[in-house]
């Protein structure tokens, strides 16, 4: 898909696409959004020390960027399992600010260094599709190109402890945003799986509840209400 190069209000890239006239991140600021809804409320929420992790939408990768961060802040073991199909170039990536901005910009990191940051970046995009790379003693990635609107097709040899659930929007893409496809993360996660996604519709919060999910309705990032977690609390259910 062709992508547009455009500044977020936190100073931090995100990409549009005309195509579906949708950009991959929050125009009120990229970092401040993927923070919020997949560090603060996900990752920061995931008490295992070692976290099988499957993400919906690789996109910039940013969401791994940061996730890796955190698991070398906190010293988690992360496998990190994205699915994407439509990668981006190498060379579109490239033109992201997001190790400059980490590191010193408005919503920057206390522990991030630029050159370090912009290292892992690109070893992050510049890492074999299709297979599994360490990119650090704690992290591990593992990107597929793959369409995941039929989940049925999708037979990981893991379940998953926390799921970033980062498709584009649901009128922009509602193949993505099927209770077929919430039924098939359900059955793909662990007790007490979290899930988090931008999203709060109505409609969102009812299939992921109807797949088996407890959901709350969290506050947003800036410029949006409301966001989702939910959670698969299954030993609670074992127990009743």
């Amino acid at each position: 898909m062709r992508t547009i190069l455009e500044t977020t209000e936190d100073g931090s890239h995100t990409l549009y696409v005309p195509e579906l006239e949708e950009h991959y991140h929050s125009t009120h600021g990229a970092i401040q959004e993927s923070m919020h809804v997949f560090i603060d409320t996900g990752l920061r929420h995931c008490n295992n020390e070692h976290i099988h992790l499957l993400e919906i939408g690789f996109g910039t990768g940013l969401n791994g960027l940061l996730t890796l961060l955190e698991a070398e802040k906190l010293h988690k073991k992360i496998f990190y399992h994205s699915l994407e199909r439509f990668p981006l170039t190498e060379t579109a990536a490239m033109q992201l600010n997001y190790p400059e901005q980490i590191a010193t910009g408005a919503k920057a990191l206390p522990v991030a260094d630029e050159k370090i940051t912009a290292q892992l970046f690109c070893l992050l995009h510049q890492s074999h599709w299709e297979r599994a790379t360490a990119i650090t003693p704690s992290f591990t990635l593992l990107k597929e190109e793959t369409d995941f609107s039929h989940p049925e097709q999708f037979q990981p040899p893991r379940q998953y402890d926390l799921i970033y659930f980062d498709a584009f929007a649901p009128e922009k893409q509602p193949e993505m945003w099927q209770e077929t496809i919430f039924q098939r993360l359900y059955t793909l996660c662990a007790d007490n799986a979290i899930l988090t996604t931008y999203c709060a519709k109505g409609a969102v919060r009812r299939m992921l509840q109807s797949a088996g999910f407890i959901v709350e309705r969290l506050p947003g990032p800036p410029g949006k209400r409301e966001m989702l977690r939910a959670t698969k609390m299954k030993t609670l259910l074992k127990a009743q």
